[in-house]
């Protein structure tokens, strides 16, 4: 009876949490052990059923990295990166989209329908959702790394006509240029341009890591809290680096455009997702404005 009782006390506890978050938007950007690891992604694709179910809208905006590098190699091609960017050729663009669209985006959408969602998968493509233009790594006179986009605009009326119907969407990081050319983008900046185009609530980023360490490799150096003005000097500082940045600048892009929190979190930890929305304490790193 004990046992059940103390299940009863975490659901009641949750309540607060329930209300301030029934009916807002919650975008979350869905990679690494989350949806790599056979159990960790059940249970993350469930949480977000979940987090459906008590009446939140959660957008979910799923990378593919390891994926795309792995059919690459079956298929003879070495990856090549630009400061932490995929170079996108020709055929590496078919490649990326194939895995992205065709593969991971599907299997995401079917995940969640068997938990007992409405999941429905989407690209950058269809109904123009993300429309790009080409990304410079150093601006327009910097190096050309291929097919490689930056979110010119979402159109957000699209999800939000799956939102209303009971869908929750899975979003393929894939753009469209102008000409119906097709860009590879990276999934924390499209995840950050899609919490500022629908004004979420709140903006989740799944990693590998704890968050943001104050310390390089030391997890007890864990900053719990940032505030915007702070980034700046971190990544000056190479504490914010590699593949960080562009997370802490989707979290920037989010904040700016009127979203109240942006999270970093431990995709590792099971019910991570739960955990930081619905109890006092979270986990991971919060950005705030």
């Amino acid at each position: 009876m004990e046992e059940y009782i103390e299940k009863a006390r975490v659901l009641s506890e949750a309540l607060p949490y329930f209300r301030k978050f029934y009916g807002k938007t919650v975008v979350i950007k869905y990679g690494g052990s989350a949806m790599e690891n056979e159990g960790i992604r059940h249970t993350t694709a469930s949480d977000i059923v979940l987090m459906k179910y008590v009446g939140m809208n959660p957008v979910v905006v799923h990378g593919g990295g390891k994926a795309i590098s792995d059919i690459m190699a079956k298929m003879g091609k070495k990856p090549v990166f630009h400061k932490g960017m995929r170079v996108t050729d020709d055929e590496t663009k078919d490649i990326v989209e194939m895995v992205l669209v065709g593969r991971i985006n599907k299997e995401v959408v079917s995940l969640m329908n068997r938990a007992g969602g409405k999941a429905v998968g989407v690209s950058g493509k269809d109904g123009n959702l993300i429309s790009s233009t080409k990304y410079y790594p150093e601006g327009a006179a910097g190096v050309d790394i291929g097919f490689v986009g930056q979110v010119k605009e979402i159109n957000a009326d699209l999800v939000r006509t799956l939102e209303h119907h009971g869908y929750i969407p899975v979003v393929a990081p894939i753009g469209v240029g102008e000409n119906g050319e097709t860009f590879n983008i990276n999934a924390d900046t499209v995840a950050g341009a899609m919490a500022a185009a629908l004004k979420a609530e709140k903006l989740v980023l799944l990693t590998d890591t704890p968050g943001i360490l104050g310390e390089k490799g030391n997890e007890s150096s864990l900053i719990s809290t940032l505030k915007l003005s702070e980034v700046k000097e971190l990544i000056g500082r190479g504490v914010i680096e590699g593949g960080m940045i562009p997370k802490v600048e989707a979290c920037e892009c989010a904040l700016n455009a009127g979203v109240n929190k942006t999270h970093i979190i431990d995709g590792r930890i099971l019910h991570s997702l739960l955990l930081e929305t619905f109890t006092d304490k979270g986990i991971g790193t919060q950005i705030i404005p």
